[in-house]
C-alpha cells in the first residue's frame, strides 16, 4: 500500500505543480488511497521531496533523488555563485572560491562524482583536488568550465 502510493506521488508530482500538502492529498483521494495530512507529511520525508521554482513563479514538490536533475541544477549553481577560478599543479587540481565557499564547492564537486576526482581537501577559500592523472586534470577543468 505504502509502496503504491509513493509511486503515485512520484506519477502526480511529475504530472502535476503541486504547491501544497493538502493539494497533493486531495489528488492522492481522489486517486483511491485513503491519506490524511499526517500521512502526506510523513510520505514527503520519506521521499525526500523538495520544494522547486515552478513554470508559474511558485513553488512545487519534486523527487530531489541524488542522480536527480533538480539536484544537480543545484550542484551547478554552486559552482557557479561559488568558483572562483582554477588551476593545476600537476594532477591536483586548486580551485579558488568566494570567501567561505569552499566546503559548498567541495561538497558539490563530490556530490557529482567525477570520476576523474579521487577526493577533495576544503579550506576557507581553496580546495585541492586529487586527479587521477595529469591529462585527467585537463579534462575535468574542461568539465568544470562547461558547467559554470
Amino acid at each position: 500500500m505504502k509502496r503504491d502510493r509513493h509511486l503515485k506521488i512520484k506519477e502526480l508530482i511529475k504530472k502535476y505543480n503541486i504547491e501544497t500538502q493538502e493539494e497533493l492529498a486531495e489528488r492522492l483521494q481522489a486517486a483511491g488511497f485513503e491519506v490524511t495530512q499526517a500521512t502526506v507529511s510523513r510520505d514527503i520525508r520519506q521521499l525526500k521531496l523538495s520544494k522547486v521554482p515552478a513554470p508559474n513563479g511558485k513553488q512545487c514538490y519534486a523527487v530531489t533523488a541524488p542522480d536527480g536533475e533538480y539536484l544537480a541544477d543545484k550542484y551547478v549553481r554552486v559552482l557557479k555563485d561559488g568558483l572562483v577560478s582554477m588551476d593545476m599543479a600537476q594532477n591536483i587540481l586548486v580551485i579558488k572560491t568566494v570567501s567561505g565557499m569552499a566546503m559548498a564547492v567541495a561538497a558539490a564537486l563530490d556530490a557529482m562524482k567525477f570520476h576523474e576526482i579521487v577526493g577533495c581537501i576544503a579550506g576557507d577559500d581553496t580546495i585541492m583536488c586529487a586527479v587521477r592523472s595529469v591529462e585527467e586534470t585537463v579534462v575535468l577543468m574542461d568539465k568544470i568550465g562547461e558547467l559554470i
